[in-house]
């Protein structure tokens, strides 16, 4: 007697509950998609070069976004591509779990994991004359799911090498981004560490975070008057923006002698582990938590937390609220609790939270003051911060590790550069040209020689790179 696997179940009793036709898949078209982004174009070349080895063999091989979304498709054999038209497997068409139900892709997508779906796993019986087999793509910078690749086949094909191709190609896609990202380092976890839980402390009386921006005091007053209320908060917004910290800081205000924990996503496959080391604590009384990055969940996973937060948190309970890059993002289960939802701006809108957050940030590294000159001031504040807090956080723990008066020439120099995505070679000569300006008293003519250029190149220079050198103080 066949085995069903738990993954499977689960997933055919969502798609029960999604209201997914059991006859006729009716996925929705949507026609419009990105296909200028680093993943469609890396991806696209990867399936290219795959596609060119099995063009002889029945094999249609896609690239989907992370909601499912077909972006593009290859096969070599025309009767697979006229079948898979018939079943809209096809650019332009979603086939989320919610759209499609259980399929490869969908179910790659919802568990976060590579899958294999053979023709009698399929819920809709349309779909049970292929097999599927999908890998998800993570951004290698940002760990961000960008969407998956899809390899399908007839249900009567050897289909034992399907989810290693797709995993390969999934691989090779997130390696071809880090390659083309400029050779910025992927997001390290330390071995064993696959999620955080992290007690949240009040701030302490020698550094506290005061003088903020309104736009930002504004989004806690909300935050706090939906707290006192006692409904359900989502912060959504840009990642690295202070959305945990705006929730910790309205929650310490509702239940300033509570106990606070900040709650980060768990990898797929550590998800029990992530359930049995906090949801303990939900019951306790004077407890709170702030669930980060909940659109990290799956949807089995996001499902388990519903219920959990549903029936085994008491009336009198500390706020549990949630934060995502966006509402939508948020996974339907969790979605339906959200009473309020709060959004937080970008680092980049608003400026008059950079310096305070800088002297915080300061304090918190050397547990003394570091002084910024205007110099830095300017720079810091003219800058954009593409990462927001987090990438603020490192510039200023790196620049006050080494001096207590941090001045440009302790900045990173891409700071005082307009220019974007620069060759190697390209980006080091404009961190010379930006080292050697910076250092005390150096003129136009001392740099020009030390560099080997004219001062007429270094001028030149200036202009192609947007250097922006800050007046001295």
């Amino acid at each position: 007697m066949r085995t069903i696997s738990p993954r499977l179940l689960a997933s055919w009793q969502r798609s029960e509950n999604y209201g997914v036709s059991l006859e006729d898949v009716q996925p929705t078209f949507s026609g419009t998609y990105d296909d200028e982004s680093l993943f469609v174009e890396c991806g696209r070349e990867v399936l290219t070069d795959l596609h060119d080895t099995l063009s002889s063999e029945p094999v249609g091989l896609m690239l989907t976004d992370a909601d499912g979304l077909v972006l593009n498709r290859f096969s070599g054999d025309r009767q697979l591509l006229h079948a898979l038209d018939d079943v809209h497997l096809a650019p332009g068409f979603s086939y989320s779990e919610r759209q499609a139900g259980t399929n490869g892709l969908g179910l790659a997508l919802a568990d976060r994991v590579p899958t294999l779906v053979r023709a009698e796993d399929h819920y809709t019986l349309s779909l049970r004359l292929y097999t599927c087999a999908a890998a998800p793509v993570f951004d290698p910078v940002s760990g961000r799911l960008e969407g998956a690749v899809n390899l399908t086949t007839w249900s009567e094909k050897a289909s034992d090498l399907l989810l290693a191709l797709a995993q390969t190609a999934a691989t090779s896609t997130a390696n071809l981004m880090l390659a083309r990202s400029q050779g910025r380092n992927p997001r390290r976890v330390t071995r064993g560490q696959v999620f955080r839980i992290e007690g949240l402390r009040e701030q302490s009386e020698n550094a506290p975070l005061r003088d903020l921006s309104d736009v930002w005091n504004k989004a806690v007053t909300r935050t706090v008057e939906a707290l006192t209320a006692g409904r359900m908060v989502a912060a959504v917004g840009e990642r690295g923006s202070g959305r945990a910290t705006l929730l910790a800081q309205a929650v310490r205000q509702v239940h300033p002698h509570d106990r606070l924990f900040a709650v980060r996503s768990p990898a797929p496959r550590d998800t029990d582990s992530w359930f049995s080391v906090w949801t303990p604590e939900l019951s306790r009384p004077n407890t709170g938590f702030v669930l980060c990055d909940v659109d990290d969940l799956s949807s089995p996973a996001a499902e388990r937390l519903r219920t959990m937060l549903v029936g085994e948190r008491t009336s009198d309970a500390t706020a549990c609220p949630v934060s995502a890059e966006h509402f939508d993002a948020i996974p339907l289960p969790l979605r339906g609790l959200v009473e309020t939802v709060v959004q937080v701006p970008p680092l980049r809108e608003r400026a008059a939270d950079i310096m305070p957050l800088a002297n915080h940030l300061a304090w918190r590294a050397r547990r003394r003051e570091v002084d910024f000159t205007t110099s830095a001031s300017r720079a810091l504040t003219d800058y954009a911060w593409p990462g927001n807090v987090e990438e603020l956080a490192q510039t200023v723990r790196e620049a006050a590790s080494r001096t207590d008066v941090v001045d440009v020439r302790h900045l990173p120099p891409e700071m005082l550069s307009r220019s974007e995505h620069l060759s190697r070679i390209k980006a080091f000569e404009r961190d010379e040209i930006v080292r050697v300006l910076n250092r005390p008293g150096a003129t136009s003519e001392s740099a020009a020689a030390e560099l080997g250029m004219s001062r007429a190149t270094v001028y030149r220079k200036l202009a192609q790179y947007g250097i922006q050198l800050p007046r001295r103080d």
